[in-house]
């Protein structure tokens, strides 16, 4: 039995009918990550005895009814696990072996008896769009080991794609699950902000951070948000109302649907093979009876400078608790305290998350705080305000979620073109509106593209049915890579 195969509703249904146990099915995982995480590299921390002891108390229990019971799963390792190492791949954090707690999303993976294989890696507290930013080693795209598998979710996305895993937890900022799940052929949902409880995560920019499943099927995206979704009253942004069932979005009907295409999302860098992609999906949804049309969103042109500098603010506030004094890093160097602050923290981050926190306290400080920093917020609101007069006109907007399909290691090396490619993401956590990328095709290399699908808040269900509609329609999720994995 290959992961590869098999989808989590099918999986389920084999645990229940004793078709396979949930050890088994934990060792088969385990074991497709010991045969193939040499060259992906997706995992930091494997958690190989609390995998089994867990798979092996659902099998005594015959506890196959909880909602991901026995399921083999990932979390990327900005999410905390109480007696797992959380790193954030980074330095600063290589001796936080016991955060003491779990995260939110953790605990309800655990009461949905989800069985963690271990954490992945991402770059650098999450900060970066190709996972070569982390600080232990360079996870690669099992499409082909010469191409990253995007980022910050890198490991996130790699894990799932090589079939070491069934889902994983990522996070999404400015893209961080959209975009690996382009690169890598999966579905990545990024939640509408405040769907899924922030507790417990290492924050990156809290006012943009999010929660997200990335899976190989829209179905299997639905399952696992159904369980991370819901109230939390220690994240004080969450939401206080039910989760639906998103499953039951799952129907293949898009007629009549309205979709609007920003013309900015088609425009200059985007390559030819990511426009063909969007424009044959755009047939596509013709030919099931939805409409559409290409509409301007004049402020997303200032996206990217605007998430540059809000994202960047609220990194040099979140970051700055890393001091050398309470926990992380601390300089053996030092002479004195405030010599310590320096040499820990100059010792502890990379040079990424340096270059971020430099420019983020630049912003903050002085009179550059209302020059830029409040500026920036002015302009999220007229962002925000496009895609809320592009809603009342239209259902859904689509879009391409990265203008290509993934680089080569070390192809991009410029921090400001790196940031470029998240010029499709970034509009969606700047209004925080909910966004999910679908596989729609694949280079002449063989490389996946992805489809953006972004709707109203809190509207899951709607982008569950547009996206399950068009994959039931099409086979672009079918097709699987052969570096990195095996397919029986």
């Amino acid at each position: 039995m290959s992961l590869y195969n098999y989808t989590i509703k099918q999986v389920e249904t084999m645990l229940k009918n004793k078709e396979i146990s949930a050890e088994e099915l934990a060792n088969q995982s385990l074991g497709q990550i010991k045969a193939v995480d040499e060259d992906v590299q997706a995992f930091l921390t494997v958690t190989e005895e609390d995998a089994l002891q867990k798979a092996q108390a659902i099998d005594e229990e015959a506890a196959y009814d909880a909602p991901l019971a026995g399921i083999p799963a990932a979390i990327k390792d900005n999410i905390v696990t109480n007696g797992v190492p959380t790193t954030a791949a980074s330095r600063m954090l290589e001796n936080f072996t016991d955060p003491l707690y779990n995260a939110a999303v953790v605990e309800k993976l655990q009461a949905a008896r989800a069985v963690s294989m271990g954490k992945v890696n991402l770059d650098e507290f999450a900060m970066g769009s190709s996972t070569e930013t982390s600080a232990f080693k360079k996870t690669t795209n099992p499409w082909n080991k010469d191409y990253v598998p995007g980022g910050s979710s890198g490991g996130s996305a790699a894990s799932v794609a090589s079939g070491e895993v069934m889902f994983s937890l990522g996070t999404d900022t400015g893209g961080s699950i959209r975009q690996p799940a382009s690169f890598t052929g999966l579905v990545g949902m990024k939640p509408t902000y405040g769907l899924v409880s922030r507790y417990g995560v290492i924050a990156f920019a809290s006012s943009l951070d999010q929660v997200g499943p990335l899976t190989r099927t829209v179905e299997d995206n639905a399952r696992v948000l159904e369980v991370i979704a819901g109230v939390d009253e220690r994240d004080a942004t969450s939401r206080d109302a039910a989760v639906p069932s998103y499953r039951e979005a799952l129907q293949e009907n898009v007629k009549g649907l309205k979709i609007a295409v920003p013309k900015q999302f088609l425009g200059e860098g985007v390559s030819s093979d990511v426009r063909e992609s969007v424009e044959n999906a755009l047939k596509m949804f013709e030919l099931l009876g939805a409409s559409w049309e290409e509409v301007n969103l004049p402020h997303l042109a200032y996206a990217d400078a605007t998430y540059s500098v809000i994202s960047s603010g609220e990194a040099a506030s979140s970051l700055a608790r890393y001091d050398g004094v309470r926990y992380g890093h601390r300089s053996e160097q030092a002479t004195d305290m405030i010599d310590m602050y320096k040499q820990s923290r100059t010792e502890g981050f990379g040079e990424e998350v340096k270059r971020r926190l430099l420019f983020g306290t630049t912003v903050l400080t002085g009179e550059r705080n209302e020059t830029y920093f409040r500026q920036a917020q002015k302009v999220r609101t007229l962002i925000g305000n496009d895609f809320e007069a592009a809603f009342n006109q239209y259902d859904i907007i689509v879009g391409p979620t990265t203008p290509t399909a993934a680089f080569k290691f070390n192809e991009k090396v410029d921090p400001l073109t790196m940031y470029m490619n998240d010029m499709l993401t970034v509009p969606a956590n700047l209004a925080g509106l909910p966004a999910l990328s679908i596989p729609s095709g694949y280079t002449e290399l063989g490389l996946p593209l992805g489809l953006q699908l972004i709707g109203k808040h809190f509207d899951e269900e709607l982008l569950y049915r547009v996206a399950y509609t068009f994959e039931q329609a099409t086979n672009h999720h079918k097709k699987r890579p052969s570096n990195g994995g095996t397919q029986e």
